[in-house]
Order: structure tokens, then C-alpha cells, then sequence
């Protein structure tokens, strides 16, 4: 899976994927123009969204209604209040969510391809290359 990069400008950071662009931007704290999420708001989000997206195929897979449920993704700092100490996930299920699924759904959304490759790290290998 090869990504692109780009500068457009400023603090902005382009990345290029299949056909989509994913515009990412710094705070204006920070010298951005906040126009977008900076790419650690991304690195959440993908943790996030990878969850959602297992708790929605659970639900689709046994004709269970979505309406109402939703996913709270919080950080927690760690030591002395410096870096990201915790991710805490809670699926929150609406009126009617059949509590027989109600262990299985946070099995699900534990399932997130993203989490199993925070908690089992790839290498990684930054080098610079001439074009």
C-alpha cells in the first residue's frame, strides 16, 4: 500500500491514497490555519473510526438496529501529564440493544485492525532517497 505525500502550503500535509486526498493541517496555536485535523487527530480517529466499523459489521450481521449506538473514543495522558497514557473506547448502546450481544459488541469493536497493530508494533524505516 503506497501513500503519497504532499505540501500545499503552510503547515498543510497532503496525503494521496488510491483516489482520495486526506488534507491534514496544524492548529492555529501551532502556526496552521486549522483547516483540517492535524495527523495525530487522524491517527486517533483511524483507531476510532476501525472500531465503529467492527461494532457496525456485528450489528449489520445479526439485523440489529445501529440507531442510537455510537462510540466514545477518549485519551488519557500519561505520566505527569505528558504523552498519551490511555485510549478508552465505550460503546454506548441505545434503548432496545439486546443485552444478550451486549459482551459481544465490545468483543467486536476489540477486534480493530488498527489496535491489534498499536499493540503489536510493525518496524519502521525512515530513509531518504534522490529522485
Amino acid at each position: 500500500m503506497d501513500m503519497h505525500i504532499a505540501f500545499p502550503g503552510g503547515k498543510k500535509v497532503e496525503v494521496h491514497y488510491k483516489d482520495f486526498v486526506i488534507p491534514t493541517d496544524q492548529p492555529l496555536e501551532h502556526g496552521g490555519q486549522g483547516s483540517a485535523p492535524e495527523p495525530y487527530a487522524l491517527f486517533l480517529a483511524s483507531l476510532a473510526a476501525c472500531a465503529g466499523f467492527y461494532v457496525l459489521a456485528f450489528c449489520q450481521m445479526r439485523n440489529i438496529s445501529t440507531e442510537g449506538l455510537e462510540l466514545i473514543q477518549r485519551t488519557l495522558p500519561g505520566p505527569e501529564g505528558k504523552g498519551l497514557g490511555k485510549i478508552e473506547i465505550d460503546v454506548r448502546l441505545p434503548a432496545g440493544f439486546p443485552e444478550k450481544y451486549e459482551k459481544a459488541v465490545v468483543r467486536a469493536a476489540d477486534q480493530c485492525a488498527v489496535k491489534k497493530t498499536i499493540m503489536n508494533p510493525p518496524q519502521m524505516e525512515v530513509r531518504a532517497i534522490r529522485a
